[in-house]
C-alpha cells in the first residue's frame, strides 16, 4: 500500500491524464477500499502483461521485413516517429529520443527499402528485458512490422545473454481486435496477468 499512496501522492494535482495500474488478484488486502476511498474510477479494459521465456524460443520463420538498431545521430529520427505513431503530443519527442545510445536501451526501426517506417525499444537488465515503444507509422500498418520488431528485439537480447523478455499491450477485449496481443502471442508470449487501470 506504500506504493500505490507513493504513486498517488507524485500523481495528484498534475495536469493531464493520469492512471494507476494496479494487478488487483495480487494486490494487498484493503486495496480496493482504498480505491474506493481516493474515488478513482476504473477506466477502459486496463493492460496485459506478457512474458517469453528465452529457453524456448523458437524463430526459424524468416522476417520479410527487415530492421536494424538505430544510431545515435538518428534520435531526433526516433523520438518522432514514436511519437507519430503513437499520436503523442510533439513535446514527448526530446524523451523518445533521448534513450537512443544509453546504457541498457537498444533502439530499433522497420524498413521500407531504406525508410525508417515502424520504432521499437528493448531495455535489459541483466538477464532480464522489457519490450515497448513499438509502433508504425500509420500509412505502413498492416504489414507485419510489429511481428518483425518484436522477433529482432527477442534475437537481439538472445545474443545478450536475455532469458526472460516482459511487455505490456492493451488487454484484449472481447469481440474487439487486438493486433499487438495476438502479434505478442503468436511470436510465444504468455498472458502473465492482467493491471486495471484507474484514472486520478
Amino acid at each position: 500500500m506504500n506504493d500505490l499512496e507513493e504513486a498517488y501522492g507524485w500523481m495528484n494535482g498534475r495536469s493531464g491524464n493520469r492512471f494507476l495500474q494496479i494487478n488487483m488478484d495480487r494486490a494487498p488486502a484493503g486495496t480496493k477500499d482504498w480505491i474506493l476511498a481516493k474515488g478513482l474510477l476504473e477506466h477502459g479494459v486496463g493492460w496485459a502483461k506478457l512474458v517469453y521465456d528465452g529457453s524456448s524460443a523458437n524463430l526459424s520463420e524468416a522476417n520479410s521485413i527487415r530492421t536494424r538498431l538505430v544510431h545515435v545521430e538518428e534520435a531526433a529520427l526516433f523520438g518522432s516517429m514514436v511519437c507519430k505513431g503513437f499520436n503523442f503530443p510533439s513535446t514527448l519527442t526530446r524523451l523518445w529520443s533521448a534513450i537512443v545510445g544509453k546504457v541498457g536501451w537498444s533502439c530499433f526501426f522497420a524498413l521500407d527499402g531504406d525508410n525508417p517506417v515502424g520504432t521499437a525499444t528493448m531495455y535489459q537488465s541483466g538477464t532480464y528485458a522489457w519490450l515497448g515503444g513499438g509502433t508504425t507509422l500509420p500509412e505502413f500498418r498492416n504489414r507485419g512490422i510489429q511481428k518483425a520488431l518484436i522477433k529482432s528485439r527477442i534475437e537481439h537480447g538472445l545474443g545478450n545473454n536475455v532469458s526472460t523478455f516482459a511487455v505490456e499491450t492493451l488487454a484484449p477485449a472481447v469481440g474487439e481486435p487486438n493486433i499487438s496481443f495476438d502479434n505478442l502471442r503468436k511470436v510465444g508470449f504468455r498472458h502473465a496477468y492482467h493491471r486495471k487501470s484507474f484514472k486520478l
